[in-house]
């Protein structure tokens, strides 16, 4: 692993933030985060520097307590080069160096790509004295956490030292549930209504590898598509039978999946998506095979789309599965003991920390006593984490209209109505411009975290400007597919390559076998002048040649993806070469997206996430181009 000052030599113009002594918690033998004693940590480093307060780093108690640093505050932020503000930023003040026993004048001279570097190996020295894992540096080892399936990945830039409040959806963000228990046990009372509604489900049993988030339900139809980033459809399934090719080309090649068309097509944006799918995939097949009794009455496949989601919905509405899971939570709910930590961190840092879920308040608040108290230190209850808690927030009406807002004023769910919302209340609907106007907070200065691309990331961003972060637990299992599926798909590209260039060659060949047969002169007197035999022998070979890589990369093709699902493929990609129509909306939507919210933990409160450079069709041009004048520069 390169360290961080030998990337700064090399790329001397990228900025990263340290990690932050913030992050310096710890875990005990009963798996509870306590803070260290930091006198018992042993000096470190040939400087004498002073006892700073690393306590909070707020723009009120720095500048108070230590007084070596200040914070940029709303009123004097400004925009950064690349169009981010500058709120929250950390300054020093140049009189106070003297205290560190630094002479600033002479520290600071010289380039900065070499003033740069020597800083770095202090502090990268430093903080591994420390015990803080260092990982910095962009060329980092595929196992560090920022190259993982657990990092974060940043698709618009953005500076979390700006975002004053971070606003945490609960049902599969704060909180992941075992797909297999909760969207199994959801998939049960599904079928047990659809039972008693008249429909045959006998012999069914909850597949949730038939299904993954992103696919698109035809509901004209009764097929399930993948979908790339323009609409196309690259890969269907009617009922539970996956079509070829051929016939996705006959029945979608001249149309396109457009989400705006909801009376026909439904997108799985979530894995609450997962049992409702495979419940109406499976009943496609009792329809079509004619098991459906006439006194359920004459259905297509909409009006059955429809019925399965009647009996999905009241398998939520009556309260049999939600009552199921809070009596035994530790059989739908995967602990994840690193997150709590990582919301401290956050509201240590100055964040207004907020929870907006649609579930009730009675659901909410047991689900997370279940999941946070006890990793939590010094007593601390779920409740201390929030500022604001929104339940029953009717999302995605919560961001885009008002509704009235009541405050939960006892432990059993009380109400009483209210216009305003108070730090550490618990409160029952309202709207996100509510929120807004108690905290005086607005726009992009919130980040809202959710896993529903479109009732927590879309709706966010498009009514209110929120940034936004998408939850996306798959992210780990693709990850990890993509990695072993490395050698597959080389030896795959291999082979189309090997086609495009014998390809080329053979219609150069035909080109001058048109033109010949035309009496037309061929592209040089040679090929003019060819024997025919010669040119039609030439053909041949390159013909069978053509036709055996075929018979190498079909199947390949069909097999590219199957370590994550063997059906449909990797999440992110339609085919081999393009982006599926689910990356196309976490692109479009959330600023960065990752697996899970402790993935924060490994980045710190004041981490500047920047977009990578995106590639396009003619950028292998100017490679080569590049590399072209290279050679000849050496040679």
């Amino acid at each position: 692993m390169q360290s961080a000052a030998e990337v700064l030599g090399k790329f001397s113009a990228q900025r990263e933030t340290p990690p932050s002594m913030a992050a310096a918690h710890f875990i005990n033998n009963h798996g509870v985060f306590v803070r260290p004693n930091f006198a018992q940590i042993p000096k470190v480093g040939a400087r004498k520097a002073p006892t700073l307060c690393l306590c909070s780093s707020s723009s009120s108690s720095v500048g108070e307590k230590s007084e070596v640093f200040s914070v940029t505050s709303s009123s004097k932020c400004d925009v950064d080069y690349l169009g981010e503000s500058t709120k929250g930023d950390l300054n020093v003040k140049m009189e106070h160096l003297e205290a560190f026993g630094i002479d600033g004048q002479v520290t600071l001279e010289g380039p900065i790509e070499e003033v740069a570097k020597m800083e770095a190996e202090e502090a990268e020295d430093l903080l591994r004295k420390l015990g803080i894992p260092v990982c910095v540096c962009p060329s980092a080892s595929p196992f560090s956490s920022r190259h993982s399936p657990r990092g974060i990945f940043c698709t618009r830039t953005l500076n979390l030292r700006s975002i004053s409040a971070i606003g945490y959806d609960m049902d599969y963000t704060l909180m992941h549930y075992n797909v297999m228990a909760w969207e199994g046990r959801a998939y049960d009372y599904c079928m047990e209504n659809l039972r008693n509604m008249g429909f045959p489900v006998d012999g069914l049993a909850f597949d949730p590898d038939l299904v993954i988030r992103g696919l698109v339900i035809d509901k004209e139809r009764g097929n399930l598509v993948k979908a790339d980033r323009f609409g196309y459809v690259k890969r269907a399934m009617h009922g539970t039978r996956m079509l070829s090719t051929r016939a996705v080309s006959e029945i979608y090649g001249r149309e396109l999946v457009d989400l705006r068309k909801e009376t026909r097509w439904e997108f799985l944006n979530t894995l609450f998506s997962v049992s409702e799918a495979v419940a109406y995939m499976q009943m496609v097949d009792r329809l079509d095979d004619g098991s459906v009794a006439a006194k359920v009455g004459p259905l297509d496949y909409k009006g059955l789309y429809k019925a399965v989601v009647k009996a999905l919905f009241r398998a939520h509405v009556e309260g049999q599965l939600k009552s199921e899971i809070m009596s035994k939570p530790e059989l739908f709910v995967e602990p994840d003991p690193e997150l709590p930590l990582a919301l401290l961190d956050q509201k240590e840092a100055g964040k207004k920390l907020l929870l907006i879920t649609n579930s009730d308040f009675l659901y909410t608040d047991k689900m997370m006593k279940h999941s946070f108290n006890r990793f939590l230190p010094n007593d601390m209850g779920w409740r201390d984490l929030f500022d604001i808690v929104i339940v029953s927030a009717r999302k995605p009406e919560f961001f885009q209209t008002s509704h009235p807002m009541y405050e939960v004023v006892t432990g059993e769910g009380l109400m009483r109505p209210c216009f305003k919302a108070s730090t550490g209340g618990v409160y029952s609907g309202g709207s996100a411009q509510m929120v807004e106007n108690s905290l005086n907070i607005h726009g992009d200065e919130i980040l809202y975290v959710g896993d529903h691309i479109y009732t927590d990331v879309s709706q966010s961003k498009v009514h209110l400007r929120w940034r936004t972060a998408l939850i996306c637990r798959e992210l780990e299992e693709e990850y990890n597919a993509l990695i072993q599926s490395r050698d597959h798909r080389e030896t795959l590209i291999d082979f189309i390559n090997q086609k495009e260039v014998v390809g080329d060659l053979f219609n150069q060949l035909r080109l001058a076998s048109q033109r010949r047969a035309k009496g037309r002169p061929a592209q040089t007197l040679s090929t003019t002048n060819m024997d025919y035999e010669e040119l039609t022998e030439s053909m041949q070979k390159l013909l069978i040649v053509m036709q055996r890589l075929d018979e190498k990369i079909a199947p390949m093709l069909e097999a590219d993806g199957e370590l994550f699902n063997r059906r449909w493929g990797f999440l992110s990609r339609a085919g081999l070469w393009d982006k599926s129509h689910l990356m196309r909306q976490i692109e479009k939507y959330a600023d960065i997206y990752t697996s899970r919210v402790s993935n924060f933990l490994h980045y710190t409160p004041f981490m500047y996430f920047r977009s990578q450079e995106q590639t396009l069709a003619h950028d292998s041009c100017s490679h080569y181009n590049w590399q072209h004048d290279e050679t000849e520069a050496s040679s």
